[in-house]
């Protein structure tokens, strides 16, 4: 049910004493009612202060400015639910499409400004017409959310040492005992880092690169290529595959490897080799990619990309690491290809997995037993006896 809107004003306040039947207003709201702040920085800040502890998000909304000047007269900060999406903003065609959030709040402060630059509220209402973040999710509100400059400043190193993004918040998020305590999300990290890759790749880097592209398809009229940018057009990923290349993916389709652990040093860009084997056992190259991130709509991006080159030819099974994004974007654009995990990256994280893995060796024999050459029944039957022995719970 919705809460009851209150409005009130400073005036209100300097006439308000506590009795039975009146509003009690909150401590903290009063406190943000009655200061005054020298920035508009300040107050955000105050008011973002207030709604973390009550377990909402801020957000900015209109202002208006002093006659004959840019000088802010009065702004509104209101509630991140305030409002509903306008019709036009939402897009039923839209592959990944959100659920829209707001709920129309009518949580709101309206500071005044004088000329002198001095930030004060004019108009608020502390009610709220949903259920507030409880302490536990609070971490997770957006207006709260920031990276400090000292986890900057570790993300930008791991990044540069080619330390994938999920690891180095993993790292952050345990120097400091939990998620919780960090003060951002692995969303944030990720788009922070993201920005500072933007910033490396110059719009020169990028004509230069097609421009070698085009000098490519002139010798190789197989050769084929392409990019994607952003709304700056600055380079974000790029895919290419030569004459042989394309010629080896028509005849070794049936299973292909995409890794994306290497990175190139001056933009630290994942280089993802996509990798097929031919008939005398050996690895070829079916294609590159180089990646400025590993989202859903990169890899999507990617395989819809090759997919495309390749005359639409599906791969019959693609082997990759464990990633939530990756098997999305592979479900989404590759719909006829079985996506399978990659063994060697199985061995390789299951002592991080499963807790007993380097203690008990009946534990490691029996899941390595699991991977050779075992029908379905007895896989079922070791991987039983695995979990049993190692007391290991799904």
């Amino acid at each position: 049910m919705e809460e009851t809107r209150m409005v009130f004003s400073l005036e209100d306040l300097e006439d308000f004493e506590e009795s039975p039947g009146t509003y009690n207003v909150d401590e903290d709201f009063s406190d943000l009612l009655q200061g005054s702040y020298k920035s508009e920085k300040e107050a955000y800040e105050k008011y973002c202060h207030y709604a973390h502890t009550h377990g909402f998000s801020v957000r900015k909304e209109h202002h208006s400015y002093w006659p004959s000047s840019r000088k802010v007269k009065a702004k509104d900060f209101v509630c991140s639910k305030a409002g509903f999406k306008k019709a036009n903003e939402l897009n039923p065609n839209s592959k990944y499409r959100k659920s829209c959030t707001r709920t129309g709040c009518p949580a709101m402060v309206r500071f005044a400004v004088t000329q002198e630059g001095i930030w004060t509220v004019k108009k608020s209402i502390e009610s709220h017409n949903y259920e507030l973040a409880k302490p536990d999710d609070q971490h997770l509100l957006r207006s709260s959310r920031h990276i400090t400059n000292e986890s900057a400043s570790v993300l930008k190193s791991m990044l540069e040492a080619g330390i994938r993004t999920v690891n180095a918040f993993t790292y952050l998020s345990d120097e400091v005992g939990s998620v919780e305590n960090l003060g951002f999300t692995k969303r944030d990290a990720y788009n922070y880092l993201q920005k500072e890759r933007r910033t490396k790749i110059e719009n020169g880097d990028t004509y230069s690169l097609i421009q070698l592209f085009k000098e490519r398809v002139a010798a190789d009229n197989m050769f084929a290529w392409d990019v994607q940018t952003d709304e700056q057009d600055r380079l974000l990923n790029f895919f290419l595959v030569d004459g042989l290349e394309r010629i080896d993916y028509d005849c070794f389709r049936d299973v292909i490897i995409f890794d994306t652990s290497y990175h190139l040093n001056k933009y630290n860009l994942a280089c993802a080799p996509i990798v097929g084997v031919n008939n005398h056992w050996q690895n070829v190259i079916l294609g590159i990619a180089f990646l400025s991130n590993e989202t859903i709509e990169s890899f999507t991006w990617l395989f819809t990309t090759f997919l495309r080159i390749m005359d639409n030819k599906h791969p019959i099974t693609i082997f990759t690491d464990q990633d939530q994004a990756m098997a999305r974007a592979i479900e989404a654009a590759l719909p006829n290809t079985r996506h399978r995990l990659c063994q060697w990256h199985i061995y390789k994280k299951a002592p991080s997995k499963v807790w007993c893995f380097n203690s008990n060796n009946k534990v490691k024999n029996l899941f390595h037993s699991c991977f050779s050459k075992c029908d379905s029944e007895e896989f079922e039957t070791k991987w039983n006896a695995m979990m049993k022995e190692g007391s290991i719970a799904l």
